[in-house]
């Protein structure tokens, strides 16, 4: 089971990063969305 992740991860190498980044901008967007209703 490993060595399919590995070689998963390995073939989707390119989209990984972006979906880090995805995920990232979520998660902001999400924190930032919960601390709204106190700044109006």
């Amino acid at each position: 089971m490993a060595r399919e992740i590995r070689q998963a991860i390995a073939r989707s190498r390119d989209t990984l990063v972006a979906d880090a980044f995805g995920a990232a901008a979520l998660m902001v967007l999400l924190v930032v969305s919960l601390h709204l209703p106190a700044f109006l």
